[in-house]
């Protein structure tokens, strides 16, 4: 921690990077919960709601890959505040225009322009708060920052519950909105301030592919994230699929499915980043974490044969097993110097998120081949397998001094 740092501004910049991420991921799973209801209000035909969803879907993940790339350059060229703010400005004006939609072809582009904003705020957030707190205590304020954030799932099926799904946008928009207003005496890191007038390359993102000592530590870094957005986008998102294949009687609702899982990857990131403070290590609570996630897939898959209770039970420790985010982001950042590190931490975890689509399409291959449930296995702890055999070739990072630059 720089020692111009005053403490309300740490407790500051918590808050505002916690909120963001609520705003965030509260936009992130709105779309995916009022999808179907906004397509049919814009006179969509059943026959063509699946492919305008995907549209829709894929011009948000594009928006995210490639957001996460511009705001990771310019987080180490212009500075974290700055990212912060302007993804939280981004996303925030993008949710607002999508309540005024009429057209699929417009509801494509602000979905675009949103998935561009959505992908700076996590990485920016988690970077400044590393940056501004004692090494020995760091892991306290990502914490606070991934479990208040997730909550933002549980709030965005709620308003879509209660609220017509432009109101739901509208809502998200306002909530940006309002925290711009809160930016007011927040200032930016100390360390980042260290370097500005230092000649070294900032943001150089081609070298985290040109560097085999980056590729491969940059690389590893994204893998131990893959599991828990396969639990999200497999096990979750195709949960009334899985439970006709388990032979539960009952309809599942996939917004529940979606609802009780962040519930437990909230309660997950709170005690992975507890966890790692306790003990000390990031390295060795990931490994927990992703040795959990085996386990709860291998239970959800094969012994997940009663009723809609214990599904959605299991919807809930899996999110549990799957909420070592915190940590994981936390742990990229931990790893590269201050003139890259913001490039590293925005698109580790963008490039995760965008890790689904493979998951996803080799998931759909082999479900003829194998059947649903041994396709979802195999792909399930594949991820994992790869996931801890990254974790063991990264260096542990608690207590790291981050106070460094990269110079290859």
């Amino acid at each position: 921690m720089d020692a111009s740092t005053s403490k309300r501004n740490i407790i500051a910049i918590v808050v505002i990077s916690a909120l963001g991420y609520f705003v965030d991921i509260y936009d992130l799973i709105l779309f995916s919960v009022v999808r179907i209801g906004s397509l049919k209000s814009l006179g969509v035909p059943d026959s063509e709601l699946m492919s305008d969803g995907v549209l829709l879907l894929n011009m948000q993940m594009a928006g995210m890959l490639i957001g996460g790339i511009i705001w990771g350059i310019l987080g180490d060229k212009k500075g974290r505040i700055s990212v912060l703010f302007g993804s939280i400005f981004l996303y925030s004006l993008a949710n607002i225009a999508n309540g005024f939609v009429h057209t699929i072809p417009l509801y494509a582009l602000f979905r675009f322009i949103a998935g561009i904003g959505l992908a700076g705020e996590l990485g920016a957030g988690i970077t400044l708060v590393s940056e501004v707190m004692p090494k020995e205590t760091r892991g306290y304020g990502t914490m606070l920052v991934a479990t208040i954030g997730i909550f933002g799932a549980v709030v965005a099926a709620l308003v879509a519950d209660f609220f017509e799904w432009r109101t739901a946008f509208f809502v998200g928009g306002g909530m940006g909105i309002l925290l711009l207003i809160m930016r007011i005496g927040v200032y930016e890191s100390g360390m980042y301030n260290s370097i500005k007038s230092i000649e070294v390359a900032k943001g150089s993102f081609h070298k985290l592919f040109t560097d085999k000592k980056l590729f491969f530590k940059y690389l590893n870094s994204i893998s131990i994230g893959v599991p828990i957005w396969f639990i999200v986008g497999v096990l979750i998102t195709f949960s009334p699929e899985l439970a006709k294949a388990f032979g539960i009687q009952g309809a599942i609702s996939t917004g529940k499915a979606v609802m009780f899982c962040y519930i437990g990857l909230a309660a997950g990131d709170f005690l992975s980043g507890f966890l790692s403070q306790i003990f000390r290590t990031r390295k060795k609570i990931v490994m927990l974490f992703i040795a959990l996630e085996a386990l709860f897939i291998v239970v959800y898959l094969f012994f997940n044969r009663f009723d809609t209770t214990f599904l959605y039970a299991m919807c809930l420790m899996l999110g549990i097993s799957g909420g070592y985010w915190a940590v994981f982001v936390t742990n990229a950042s931990e790893q590269f110097g201050i003139n890259i590190r913001a490039t590293v931490t925005t698109t580790v975890p963008n490039f995760v998120r965008g890790a689904v689509v493979p998951a996803t399409l080799i998931f759909q291959y082999l479900t003829p081949l194998t059947g649903i449930i041994y396709s979802a296995l195999i792909v399930g702890l594949s991820t994992c397998v790869v996931a801890f055999f990254s974790v063991t070739r990264l260096e542990e990072t608690f207590g790291k001094d981050l106070n460094y630059l990269e110079k290859h």
